[in-house]
Formats: C-alpha cells, structure tokens, sequence
C-alpha cells in the first residue's frame, strides 16, 4: 500500500491490517483490561517481548489502528497517541528530558505550548525561545547542554515559518532531537520526515479528526534519529532494539505514568475523520486563499498573515515545502475598527477557539489564546490587539466572503 495514494492507504488501513468480523472500520473496544491464558504470555507482553495489550491506559486496538494510520501518514516507524495534543508534547518532553538539559524552541509558539515551556524552565529543564525562521539563529541559541529542538511547521497565529530543512540538517549534525509540531500542515500537506525531524507532532483534534467532534493527540517517530546515542535513556528500555528506545520511553514515562491516554471512542471519531483529511484541505486551503486575497485588498483590513500571498516574508519556502499555504490565517483591522463589534457582526464565521474544524472558526487573539503571555510577550511576537484569527473551513467561498464583507462594512467607531 505504500505506493499507493494517500487517501486510498488511509481509508483502507483498518481493512488490510485485519478487522474483527470483516469490519470496514476498526471496532471500538471499551475493554480496560485484557485476559491471557498463560501467565508467561501475559509476562512476555507486559515486558514488551510480545505484541498484545495489557491495560487501557497504554494500549487499546481501537487506539493502536489509530496509531498505524497516522504512522503511515507520517511514513514514520511508529506512533503513540495521547488523549491531545497538549498531552502529546508535555508527555514526550517529560519522558525525554532530565533536569539540567537544554529545550530550545521557536519563539513564534501556540500560547498552550509556550506555557507548557516555561513549567517546564521552572522544574529544572532550561527553555530558551529564538527566532527559528532563521536556521543561524537556532545555532546561536545552542548549548552544550541543548538535547532537543522543538519548532511548529507555520506559527499560530502569525503563520511564520521556520527554517525547516535547515534546522534539520544543524540538529542532525549536533545530533539534537528535533521536533516538528505538524498540526497546521498535517501530513497530507507535508511530511516533517523529509526535513530531518526525529518525532513529529500532530494535534488530532484539528484537521486530522476535522470535525471538532473528538480531542487527541499524537508523537510519531521518523526513524531517523539514532537513540542509541541519547544519554537520557533508562537502562530497562536499553535491552530492546535501539531503534524504538525512544518510542518505548515516551509510552511507559509519558503515557503509562502520567496517563493522558486517547479514548478508544474518541480514536475512532478520529480515525473516520481521517478518511477525508485530503478532501477537506483542498477545500480549506482553496478557501483560505481567496479569503486572504479579498481581505488583503480590502480598506477596513489593515494586514493580513498568510503563507500564500506573495507579500509573505516565508513565501518562497512556503511554496518550496508544501504542498498548500494552509487553512490558517490572521489579520489586523485597520485603526478604528473594534475587533469585538466586528466578529460580533459575522453570521456564517463562528466565533470559537478551536480550529482545523469543518466550519470556520474566528477569535480575537491578543484576548484569548495568548491573553496569559502579557502585552509585553504578545508585543515581541507581534501579536497585535487588533489580530484576529480565522481558521477557514469548507463552506462554500462565496459566503464566507460575503459575511466578512458585511461585517467589515460598518464605518470605524
């Protein structure tokens, strides 16, 4: 199936791995626990010797089919999912890092993300932020102590894009963890692999499931890097082949202590959604463009962030590394115009949080999402009281543009 399109291996994965009664979909399996009939196979699969499962809170076969269709999306060696996104990273870090290592991230960060960072700076592993738009500038922020590199593909809100391949090839030469949070891109749109990326993130809960209908999250391994060189690995994990170290360790540290497990009703959800994943991108992207272009001309629109425009300061790598711009974009008002009388006005836009959903979803920024960082933090990433976000979905373009046409219509108060 490798060779095969992308949509035609996801929506046939769960058929050809074998399905319980001849199922197009795997099942969901609410069991907790699972029986053995001999106590030396339950043994064998508990010190990971043998396939099976043993408890819910690490293994589940709704799950694990889950896990081999977003590996096969990633092209990747394996995958764990976790019950979000937020639980992905903060699990895979926490089982990763000692106190004393270095983390070293991309400063233009989802605000959960950045949070998440300076928890960690304040238990012992140090966190420094950098411009990773430019490779010379993560390779200035190193230390000798630096273990891992952790960038996003396009930055939430602003849509910056980092220097990917680059970093890459810097990481593969000092031997640096890299990871590529993947979730505004998803893999239809771009696989981290080929730039170099050790794991890659996805935030299920976004396009991935796409209907805003179920959370989850996932850290998938490229296989590239070699962990028999990282010294933060336990000796129990150390007797396995040393190419699924690092995923053996982020499943018993992260997900088997710390619990954030998926639900097998949720991966299910998930795994539906899936299915569509290119369907809906093509949709969301193609929207998101005309969106960009009729508010980047518009008077009442002061400036608008999206990799597509020509304008943009990543255009050009954009266009180089993936497959679409995305289906993100954010803007600032022209002086005058209330942010809030102005998403009050829109009737087809919903003014929601989340994003990566079938419907297009706006908020203002500065006032929510990134709210906690403070105006001094919101000013270096550029983050505007003006900003809004839109998360474009797969409603018909004519009518997006008509409703934010209305709503920008009103004089500035």
């Amino acid at each position: 199936m490798k060779d095969r399109g992308f949509t035609t291996r996801i929506l046939h994965s769960d058929r050809l791995a074998g399905v319980e009664h001849g199922a197009l979909h795997k099942p969901v399996h609410t069991s907790v626990a699972f029986g053995y009939q001999r106590a030396k196979e339950l043994a064998r699969v508990f010190q990971g010797e043998a396939s099976g499962y043993v408890y819910g809170r690490q293994t589940n076969p709704t799950v694990a089919a889950l896990e081999a269709k977003v590996s096969a999306m990633e092209e990747g060696v394996g995958t764990i999912c976790f019950g979000t996104g937020m639980a992905a990273i903060g699990s895979a870090l926490f089982a990763l890092l000692r106190r004393g290592d270095h983390l070293l991230s991309s400063a233009f960060l989802f605000g959960n993300t950045n949070s998440l960072f300076n928890t960690f700076d304040g238990q012992g592993v140090a966190v420094s932020f950098c411009d990773a738009t430019s490779a010379a500038a993560v390779a200035a922020a190193l230390r000798p102590e630096t273990r891992l590199v952790f960038v996003e593909t396009i930055a939430n809100p602003r849509t910056q894009i980092a220097d990917l391949k680059a970093i890459g090839e810097l990481c593969a030469a000092r031997g640096l963890v890299y990871v590529v949070d993947n979730t505004l891109t998803t893999p239809y749109l771009f696989r981290p692999r080929e730039v170099g990326a050790s794991l890659v993130v996805n935030a299920l809960t976004k396009y991935i499931g796409g209907h805003g209908n179920a959370l989850g999250g996932a850290i998938t391994d490229t296989g590239l890097f070699d962990w028999s060189a990282f010294p933060n690995i336990s000796d129990s994990y150390r007797k396995l082949k040393p190419a699924v170290w690092g995923l053996t360790q982020i499943r018993k540290k992260g997900l088997r202590d710390f619990g954030a497990s998926l639900a097998a009703e949720a991966a299910h959800h998930i795994a539906v959604g899936a299915e569509t994943l290119a369907l809906r991108m093509e949709r969301a992207c193609e929207n998101a463009g005309g969106l960009a272009r009729h508010l980047a001309d518009h008077p009442a629109v002061a400036r608008v962030y999206y990799p597509g425009l020509a304008e943009h300061p990543q255009f050009a790598r954009c266009q180089q590394l993936f497959r679409a711009p995305g289906a993100l974009l954010s803007f600032e008002l022209a002086p005058g115009f209330d942010p809030f009388e102005f998403l009050d006005r829109l009737r087809v836009v919903v003014l929601s949080s989340n994003l990566g959903d079938t419907r297009s979803l706006a908020i203002p920024v500065a006032h929510t999402i990134y709210f906690e960082m403070g105006p001094e933090r919101r000013a270096s990433m550029g983050i505007a009281d003006s900003l809004i976000r839109l998360s474009v979905g797969i409603e018909d373009l004519e009518d997006l543009v008509e409703d934010l046409t209305q709503a920008l219509a009103e004089p500035p108060t």
